[in-house]
């Protein structure tokens, strides 16, 4: 094209730029779309509604789940910190309330707020195991072999497993599908162990039917506390559940 050509061309007309209103919300929009493909497929963030967690993890913590812990065929594993839904009147009404307000609700349904209406325990025992308390320490015997849990457990109690007050109870096999689970904070969680219904002599078959939490209601593993923020921490699985397993 000739110089004079060049010349005579148009201009190109300047790009349009749509208004920072119509721009904000486009980001909005996309912002909230990718919080639920977050909260759906890969993180869900939940308070602590009660001290059964304790010392770990304390009431209102706030931490974050990571929801493909479980996919395929992998599962829970013994000593996991588990989310799951209510199995069946585990919670109080007041426990099973969620966020109160409209601005909090609207938050929570996308992810960015803690849902209530769910429970936070420890895996103790996976399909096949058997759990019995207590022995002559007090600790738990997971499939015969005793439980080290004082490095991160509470318990004002002379055995591992106070929520029935004999200290003599025993469970499982864990069906398939199921997972037995307690509080770190022994003497004050409502957990499986105090759904048994035991006779109370040593050795006696206890009814553990109520006792156990179907896999399929579990939401994820818990990896991190992240608020309060001086408190933030990312968890680890104790090495008393190794030591379990060699």
């Amino acid at each position: 094209m000739s110089e004079e050509d060049q010349a005579a061309a148009p201009a190109p007309s300047p790009r349009r730029r749509i208004p920072v209103w119509q721009e904000s919300l486009l980001l909005l929009g996309l912002a909230i779309v990718l919080a639920l493909v977050v909260k759906t497929f890969l993180v869900q963030a939940f308070y602590i509604p009660s001290g059964s967690m304790e010392p770990g993890l304390e009431i209102n913590d706030r931490i974050l789940v990571q929801k493909v812990s479980y996919w395929g065929s992998g599962g829970p594993e013994r000593g996991d910190i588990v989310v799951f839904e209510d199995p069946g009147a585990w919670l109080s009404d007041a426990e099973s309330s969620g966020p109160t307000n409209l601005l909090t609700d609207a938050m929570s349904r996308i992810g960015l707020y803690p849902t209530g209406g769910h429970l936070v325990k420890r895996v103790i025992g996976v399909a096949g195991d058997t759990i019995e308390c207590c022995d002559d320490e007090g600790r738990l015997l997971v499939n015969g072999e005793p439980l080290d849990s004082s490095g991160f457990t509470l318990n004002d109690d002379r055995c591992d497993g106070p929520m029935l007050s004999t200290c003599q109870w025993n469970a499982g096999p864990v069906p398939d599908g199921m997972v037995f689970v307690m509080g770190d904070h022994r003497d004050d969680s409502a957990d499986s162990s105090y759904r048994l219904r035991c006779g109370g002599r040593k050795g006696e078959p206890c009814d553990d039917s109520d006792a156990f939490v179907p896999v399929e209601l579990v939401v994820g593993k818990v990896f991190a506390r992240v608020w309060p923020a001086s408190r933030f921490d990312i968890l680890q699985r104790p090495e008393a559940f190794e030591a379990l397993e060699d």
